[in-house]
């Protein structure tokens, strides 16, 4: 019979697996997107940040084309935003004439299969729709569980004793959820919508095409945007945090 201390180890050592698992998974779907692309970044202060977006789970790095001299002198040669730090980003930004042939390419591909999906596209997306609410209904049940073991199990008095570890497992699988099904956004995905995203205190409408939405962002394409009032209008794609930005209507 095992005693409390070996199972404490035992659960550690699992908590400790499936959390690592999670994470080098747990990257967001619309970041992914634009994973190798050379982006601006525009944050909340109207920062600009010029560079190739490299993501990770805990963060994401524009890496600059060349070295760049800050005010004091240094060389540096990518800018970091962890995760944490999401608050502060605006929007992510793929201006057309900034791809090179390769990528133009790659992004019309994606266009297309964005704008006409194929039905092997449309039931893959189902399928994860389907996993994504499945994985969401274990983890309440799990926690709802190990709620009522801890009460009234006689394992109670060892799950008590490891509410760390708990807490750590519950929060490194609830971002799992990060491609939340969302029944609102979902039958627009493809299709020509109107994002409106907050500048200034008002509401700014873009027409675009629904590429992705996580439960952190909404990916767009084929829109046309301007960082300040006055710059001309360029071609773009879209990441914009949902905090700051969201589809209003469905458009012709």
């Amino acid at each position: 019979m095992l005693n409390a201390f070996a199972l404490t180890i035992i659960f550690v050592v699992v908590v400790t697996v499936i959390a690592a698992f999670v994470r080098g998974r747990n990257k967001d779907k619309c970041l992914k997107d634009f994973s190798g692309s050379l982006l601006t970044l525009q944050d909340t202060a109207d920062k600009l940040i010029w560079g190739k977006l490299r993501v990770e789970n805990t963060g994401i790095e524009l890496v600059y084309r060349t070295p760049h001299k800050d005010n004091e002198g240094h060389d540096e040669t990518s800018y970091i935003l962890y995760k944490q730090e999401y608050p502060t980003l605006k929007v992510l930004i793929r201006y057309h004439d900034e791809l090179d042939d390769e990528a133009r390419k790659r992004r019309e591909i994606e266009l297309e299969k964005t704008y006409h999906p194929s039905t092997l596209r449309r039931l893959r997306r189902k399928i994860r729709n389907f996993l994504n609410t499945f994985r969401n209904s274990v983890i309440e049940i799990v926690n709802l569980f190990v709620g009522q073991v801890k009460k009234t199990g006689p394992g109670g008095r060892i799950l008590v004793g490891q509410d760390k570890h708990v807490s750590q497992l519950q929060q490194e699988l609830g971002p799992a959820s990060g491609t939340a099904y969302e029944p609102l956004l979902e039958p627009h995905i493809g299709k020509k919508v109107v994002l409106e995203i907050l500048e200034d205190k008002k509401m700014i409408e873009y027409p675009c095409i629904l590429k992705e939405y996580t439960a952190e962002f909404i990916e767009v394409m084929d829109t046309n945007y301007r960082i300040k009032e006055g710059e001309p209008v360029r071609r773009a794609d879209l990441i914009v945090p949902r905090k700051y930005g969201l589809i209003r209507h469905l458009g012709e």
